[in-house]
Formats: structure tokens, sequence, C-alpha cells
């Protein structure tokens, strides 16, 4: 008897052989930008304690001392889902790149990364920030993607707690690397 013919055979779904299949694709979909000077620049935020301050001051920063021509601000409902096709389709019109953040958990950063893999794949250059602390889960979402190498980056832990003084500060080192995110600089 073979084993698919034993009745108390159990079959084994693997959820990330998409994923793994999808690999050439996420290659192919590595969007880069050669600055961000006059560019329309989403600001995509998790609802995240201080999330949205930080995106806020990084584009602010990026605006002031980049040349980004204007900020497209969005807000995911749900940090620890996926972006929906239209959240992407919307994204995909509206802007030129994108910042995603703040993961500083550990559902917020592994759907932070798979957010950002999701919205290159559709063409679209994307920076990624999460917390230090996460940058291993950040890591294994990545490569559940099957983009291991995809270049998130990375700010101290926490960020929740951040008076507001801390945020700009915070922000402040986080747009050169968003640049540099979004130009291939990083990679």
């Amino acid at each position: 008897m073979t084993r698919s013919e034993d009745p108390m055979s159990t079959a084994i779904i693997d959820p990330t052989a998409s994923a793994r299949a999808d690999a050439a694709q996420a290659a192919a979909g590595d969007a880069t930008v050669s600055s961000v000077t006059g560019l329309r620049v989403g600001l995509l935020e998790n609802t995240k304690r201080n999330a949205a301050q930080i995106l806020d001051a990084v584009g602010d920063a990026l605006v002031s001392g980049h040349g980004a021509g204007s900020l497209v601000r969005r807000t995911k409902p749900q940090f620890a889902m996926p972006l929906s096709e239209e959240q992407i389709e919307d994204l995909v019109a509206a802007c030129d790149a994108v910042v995603v953040g703040v993961g500083d958990c550990g559902s917020c950063s592994a759907a932070a990364v798979a957010d950002g893999i999701a919205l290159q794949r559709a063409g679209v250059p994307v920076a990624v920030i999460c917390t230090e602390a996460f940058a291993q889960t950040s890591r294994a979402m990545a490569s559940l993607q099957g983009d291991a190498s995809f270049p998130f980056l990375t700010t101290e832990h926490p960020v929740a707690n951040l008076a507001a003084g801390e945020i700009s500060g915070r922000a402040g080192g986080i747009a050169d690397d968003v640049v540099r995110a979004l130009t291939g600089a990083a990679r």
C-alpha cells in the first residue's frame, strides 16, 4: 500500500509554498528611485502608539531636508493584518514611494515587512521601519514572503513610550535611512 492509499496518512500542506515560488518575483519587484525630490511619499501608519507621529516627523524631514514633493497619509486599520488588495492599489495610485511603520511588536513588525514586500512587488519603492527588538521577527517574515534579504530599517526600541521631543529626534535619525532604502543605497 502506498502512502496516498493509506487511510491513516496525513497530508501536510505547506502554506509558504507560494511565497517561496514568488521569490523570483520579489527580486523583480525590487523598486527604487534615484531621489525623493518632488515625489509623492506615502506614510502608512499602523495605529500603534506614536507610529503616526514618527512617520509625520520622518515625512517632514523628507520634505524639508530631501525635497519630497508631498506626503500622502494612510492608516492601516489593523496593525497585525496584511494590506488588502484595495489598500495596495490605493497606495500604488496615490504614491511614488511609501514609508511603512512603525513595527514595534512581533505581529505588527511582521505585518509591516509583509506589507512592504507586497508594495515593492507592486512596483512601489518602500522603506519599512521596525524597532531593533523585533528584527528577528521581521527577518522571519521577509523569509516567509520569499525575500529573505528585504532591507527593512530598524530603530531603537521602544517607540510607543517616546515623548513629543524624543519623537522628532528619533525621526531625524531615521529620515536619512529612509532615503537610502528608497534609493536602493541601503541594499
